[in-house]
């Protein structure tokens, strides 16, 4: 049996429900296809959602700006209808705090000065009248708990932070991809969930479609990979990875939830916090607890993932390190022997920037290395991505010649080959989760 579509789209997470939406907006004829059963129930429904603004790129700057936007106004991006459940954008605001590893945030905050992005410099009486669970004493570098001096300060104090106060969280990821495939759907996309890719067709120097799993054959003159943890596997099955500078693993991380301190309601008076001196990042979690992620301390070995549905799903010392680093900043926190969070795996680039780019095979498109710190640009990669494959499909050479591309609410033109996959690898990157 074979069906065919003007694009077949590989993945249904929060980033490939947007390509498909934006690309049957455009009166493509998509095809989705997704080996879990329900859009956004792979790695986007293990994302902590945050959406923010600091980035150490002028690129990443706008693009996250950018996004922020489409969350604000959700509804309206979805075109939803009256009535239809969404996930919420909490908008808490993000505050991160300044330390000797960020420089102290002075080309964070030129970015955001470019970009007329809203910012406030706190001193550190601010942070404590805000945060009044925080001792700000600092305990740089991060470090493991055998490590003898763990939970010992250096010395020194944090001086301050910066908060950016359009910063905040998604509170349901999963649902969130499923809303956009639901948007998608009402411009004519298609989705076929429990489907698995196992093969990328071409003839004549040019992608044709895909086989799944059962034998089905798929046809399609574009593909675009979209698959998260699987993209590296996908783009091997496409033998695409030949001409890439930038590769694409799949990397296992932890998440911690514990509750808040008594006394200190964190979900209501707490907001995202990036915490490099401890290695952490927080943001408040439903039921009063405050999940903390990993910032990938240089002490912390990298779990890469070779088959992204074979690895340990159980929590491990990690969870203990992590809630343990977060204790130091948080004296009065309390850590449960019962390990609550959530086990997945990020689809990591060798510089942590996405690659959104067309590939070697004539065709075959790519959204990869997404994971950790692009889902809150889902709704303007969509959007980026559809506008590259139209320029392509055009004729157009993006290798020599990169699209640029005019973000609509910045109205400020970027450079798409800041995606290739063939670039040098930026050496402005924060190599770690943050981007």
């Amino acid at each position: 049996m074979t069906d065919t579509a003007d694009a077949i789209v590989i993945g249904a997470g929060v980033i490939g429900a947007a390509v498909a939406y934006e690309l049957a907006k455009q009166g493509w004829k998509t095809l989705s296809v997704d080996r879990n059963r329900q859009a956004g129930h792979g790695s986007t429904s293990g994302s902590c959602a945050i959406i923010r603004m600091h980035y150490s790129t002028l690129d990443g700057t706008a693009m996250a700006y950018e996004g922020y936007h489409y969350w604000r106004d959700y509804a309206d991006y979805l075109e939803a209808p009256e009535g239809e459940i969404l996930a919420r954008f909490l908008e808490t605001g993000c505050l991160v705090m300044k330390t000797e590893h960020n420089s102290f945030l002075e080309k964070h905050m030129e970015n955001s000065r470019a970009l007329a992005c809203p910012f406030e410099e706190w001193d550190a009486e601010t942070i404590a009248q805000r945060l009044p669970i925080y001792d700000l004493q600092s305990y740089a570098p991060a470090k493991r708990p055998e490590d003898e001096s763990f939970g010992e300060s250096n010395g020194g104090r944090l001086k301050g932070g910066v908060f950016w106060p359009n910063g905040g969280y998604v509170t349901d990821p999963a649902l969130s991809a499923e809303n956009i495939a639901a948007a998608a759907a009402r411009k004519g996309a298609h989705f076929r969930m429990g489907a698995e890719v196992t093969g990328i067709l071409s003839q004549a120097g040019r992608v044709k479609g895909v086989k799944l799993a059962d034998g089905e054959v798929l046809h399609a003159p574009v593909v675009v990979n979209v698959a998260g943890p699987a993209s590296a596997h996908i783009n091997g099955l496409a033998g695409v990875t030949g001409d890439m500078t930038i590769e694409t693993r799949a990397l296992r991380q932890e998440v911690a939830h514990v509750p808040s301190p008594v006394g200190f309601d964190f979900e209501k008076a707490g907001f995202v916090v990036s915490d490099s001196d401890i290695g952490c990042y927080c943001r408040p979690e439903q039921g009063n607890h405050i999940l903390i992620g990993s910032e990938d301390p240089p002490c912390d070995p990298s779990i890469w993932v070779e088959d992204d549905r074979d690895y340990d799903r159980n929590f491990t010392e990690q969870w203990r390190v992590q809630a343990l680093r977060y204790g130091q900043r948080v004296p009065s926190l309390g850590i449960p022997s019962r390990m609550q969070g959530v086990v997945d795996l990020y689809d990591a680039s060798t510089d942590w920037i996405p690659v959104y780019d067309k590939s070697s095979l004539p065709g075959f498109y790519m959204a990869c290395g997404t994971s950790g710190n692009q889902y809150k640009n889902a709704p303007i990669a969509g959007k980026m991505m559809a506008a590259l494959i139209a320029y392509c499909e055009d004729g157009k050479d993006h290798d020599a010649d990169p699209l640029h591309y005019r973000l609509p609410y910045l109205e400020r033109t970027v450079n798409v080959g800041f995606y290739s996959r063939k670039r040098e690898i930026n050496k402005e990157s924060s190599f770690s989760v943050l981007g």
